[in-house]
């Protein structure tokens, strides 16, 4: 964040001594000097812009982060603490191994580099406020702004509030909404939320969407929320078309926080324009999930693999790891018939955060029929895994987060043989050009 420098950037005792230097010539202006005034990075200037947009939706007040960051005196008292978290990447939440894979995503809030040093300079500098003129106009919230695709075109919640009274037993039980559609419209976008006060009793929340009355148990599985969960983005020429009358079976898993919590969880949906028939039917489902877990006492780097044949060409559009509070890292490669192995992605596993990484339209992995997806899992079962709620205890499958699991959701649209050579070539010919 370098700056030229001009006599009003500087102190008077920087005035002092030029002006010493320039009638004495005794002395040289150290010029380390001269460019730390000229780099000086103010709250006002330069943090507030980055904390805007990549931190203030969830650190406001009445979100679900712990603090606000809206303004200089709400973040100057956690300048230490937001130099450490950003630092290790833990903040913004984005824990995609930038070392391996595909590295452009659609609605990434990490930062760059370049952020993450203004922000160290920033605090190691003293954290100063800078001049107020300076400070960006507020960002405006509204309730909408929780959903991670934008203002949803509808909202599906559950049929009525639901109470988790405070020493609640674990409960699971499925709630029937009636999406109110009445007439067929084509997905482009979708997330599932609890209500704000329910974030904290809801273990997870899975949809799926009944469209035919008269075979209610022949459901599709649509949509997941556990904690930390965005949403899905379909790429433009693709689409899940939801029909009219549809009725949504939301399937929650509930735990008591010690209070007694009200929670209403929505299902929220972009739809494209009416009339608008995309190009490809969007899918999405788990794969590699390994249930035959064995996580011993005491390790920290237990690794199990899953696997699943591509019968179909796909495009890919998201990786989304799934695991519970042992989990350490997951890996998703793709073996090629011929023998080639290439890591698509990685993610070091944070239970606070279950991330689905959207792939950007430009760089999503086109796989070939007769692919295997691998999905490699590591877990870590020792007291050092700050989410391990008891590292002396065997842990196998199950659906607590006290238990463990191992898969991956993906969402991926079939390519017929000619639309996937298509593809591959103008893949290789943007490559080529952007070489």
């Amino acid at each position: 964040m370098s700056r030229l420098c001009s006599f009003r950037n500087l102190d008077r005792g920087h005035l002092i001594l030029v002006a010493l230097v320039s009638v004495v010539g005794l002395v040289a202006v150290p010029s380390a000097a001269v460019a730390q005034g000229a780099a000086e990075v103010t709250f006002t200037r330069d943090v507030a812009p980055i904390l805007q947009r990549s931190c203030q939706v969830c650190h406001r007040p009445g979100s679900i982060a712990p603090m606000s960051l809206l303004t200089y005196e709400d973040a100057r008292p956690w300048a230490r603490a937001i130099k450490q978290r950003v630092t290790k990447r833990d903040m913004p939440p984005w824990f995609l191994d930038r070392t391996v894979g595909v590295q452009k995503f659609k609605a990434d809030p990490s930062l760059s580099p370049k952020e993450i040093d203004t922000i160290v300079k920033w605090v190691d500098d003293g954290a100063p406020q800078g001049n107020p003129a300076d400070m960006p106009r507020p960002r405006e919230f509204r309730d909408m702004d929780r959903w991670t695709i934008g203002e949803p075109d509808l909202i599906i919640p559950i049929p009525e509030p639901f109470v988790v009274e405070a020493n609640a037993p674990n409960w699971w039980i499925d709630l029937v909404s009636d999406s109110g559609l009445t007439e067929d419209r084509w997905i482009k976008a979708h997330e599932t939320k609890p209500s704000l006060e329910g974030f904290s009793v809801v273990h997870h929340a899975t949809t799926r969407l009944i469209q035919d009355e008269s075979n209610p148990d022949d459901g599709v599985s649509f949509s997941e929320y556990a904690l930390g969960k965005n949403g899905d983005i379909y790429p433009e020429d693709a689409g899940f078309l939801i029909k009219a009358g549809t009725k949504v079976v939301f399937n929650m898993h509930y735990a008591a926080n010690g209070k007694r919590t009200t929670d209403r969880t929505s299902l929220g949906l972009k739809f494209h324009p009416r009339g608008y028939v995309p190009k490809h039917k969007h899918s999405r489902q788990s794969v590699g999930n390994v249930q035959d877990l064995d996580l011993p006492p005491g390790e920290s780097n237990i690794r199990h693999e899953g696997y699943r044949v591509l019968n179909e060409n796909i495009r890919l559009t998201v990786f989304q790891p799934h695991l519970h509070n042992r989990g350490k890292r997951q890996c998703l490669e793709a073996i090629y018939t011929d023998g080639r192995v290439e890591t698509l992605n990685c993610v070091n596993w944070d239970f606070g955060w279950h991330i689905a990484y959207n792939y950007g339209d430009e760089m999503a992995p086109l796989l070939p029929k007769g692919t295997v997806l691998h999905v490699i899992s590591w877990h870590d079962n020792s007291a050092g895994n700050k989410w391990n709620p008891d590292p002396r205890n065997w842990t196998g499958f199950g659906q607590r987060s006290s238990d463990d699991m191992a898969f991956a959701h993906i969402s991926w649209y079939a390519l017929s043989d000619e639309e996937f050579e298509q593809e591959v070539k103008a893949r290789r010919a943007a490559t080529s050009n952007e070489n």
